[in-house]
């Protein structure tokens, strides 16, 4: 019976370490739902701000498309994430993709470089702010004299 004993109680410890990982991971699921959610709603409220469709947001693909649309590029710009499949250089072109499109949605809705840092770094957050915060989508600006 002795020889059992230590077994049993490292049974007992992996059961308290299998329980705390999953309340862990319960925790950050939860987490990373609730972000999606903030960001989801924040690029609705920008969407019908900027007269496209809110729905729009919750369809794969298109939504990129609307987000083109708005930032005012051409649709075909919708195959240029995918070029993260290479790697390191294809993040790289990612990244400045996803800033390039932050930085011509900050400047259609008049605000400026930092809130295209913000906008990329923070993105819930400035989603929000600019959906719900008091900037008009003025699309293209004209030329200054």
């Amino acid at each position: 019976m002795h020889l059992l004993t230590p077994i049993l109680a490292q049974a007992s410890e992996n059961k308290a370490a299998i329980g705390a990982l999953a309340a862990l991971g319960a925790v950050f699921f939860l987490a990373m739902l609730a972000v999606a959610l903030v960001t989801l709603v924040g690029m609705w409220k920008v969407f019908t701000k900027a007269g496209q469709p809110g729905w729009a947001v919750l369809i794969p693909i298109y939504n990129i498309i609307v987000l083109l649309r708005i930032a005012g590029l051409q649709w075909y710009w919708v195959f240029a994430p995918f070029v993260a499949i290479i790697p390191i250089l294809g993040w790289i072109a990612y990244i400045v993709w996803a800033v390039w499109v932050h930085h011509r949605i900050s400047t259609r809705f008049g605000q400026g470089v930092g809130f295209t840092v913000g906008l990329t770094l923070l993105s819930p957050i400035f989603w929000l702010i600019l959906g719900f915060g008091s900037a008009k989508y003025v699309g293209e600006q004209p030329a200054q004299a």
